[in-house]
């Protein structure tokens, strides 16, 4: 077994400016592009953790809470709340700053499940990770939960027609 890793090795922090083209006609950044910036964090803070290569294996939850406009500075962060054998699951918090009063607001969270591979896309193992904070900690006390709510959907039917 690999011997585990603090959560905040794998934290990762990335900024980006909204642009009008990044908008839709409310003036309020597209929810796809959001979803965009969500999976590359994910991905890079997953291979931050695995020192490999990982591919997306889920889009667990996406809360969009409030708007992003244009000229806001978005402020993405990720890091790796729990693992399995070969999966991590990774929370994205996503925030806006309004440049002019630099206030800074929640707008989306996210939880997203990487899966590390080999050259071959052969799942392999992932070291476990513990909490140093208080917030890591709620993270990664309440992972066993979200795990048995992904494996109840993955047992539901998948077709409705």
């Amino acid at each position: 077994m690999l011997e585990a890793i603090p959560m905040s090795n794998s934290r990762t922090i990335q900024t980006r400016l909204v642009l009008p083209p990044d908008t839709n006609h409310m003036n309020t950044v597209f929810g796809g592009k959001i979803l965009a910036y969500i999976d590359e964090i994910a991905a890079i803070t997953s291979m931050k953790h695995a020192k490999m290569q990982t591919v997306t294996a889920s889009f667990d939850s996406v809360d969009f809470i409030s708007p992003v406009r244009s000229g806001d500075i978005l402020e993405l962060e990720g890091v790796v709340s729990t693992t399995g054998r070969s999966s991590m699951e990774i929370y994205i918090r996503v925030s806006a700053r309004n440049i002019e009063t630099n206030e800074r607001r929640l707008t989306t969270e996210s939880f997203v499940t990487m899966v590390a591979v080999d050259s071959e896309g052969t799942p392999q193992s992932v070291a476990p990770v513990f909490p140093e904070t208080n917030e890591e900690s709620r993270l990664f006390e309440s992972g066993p939960m979200r795990r048995d709510h992904r494996r109840a959907k993955r047992e539901m039917p998948h077709s409705f027609f």
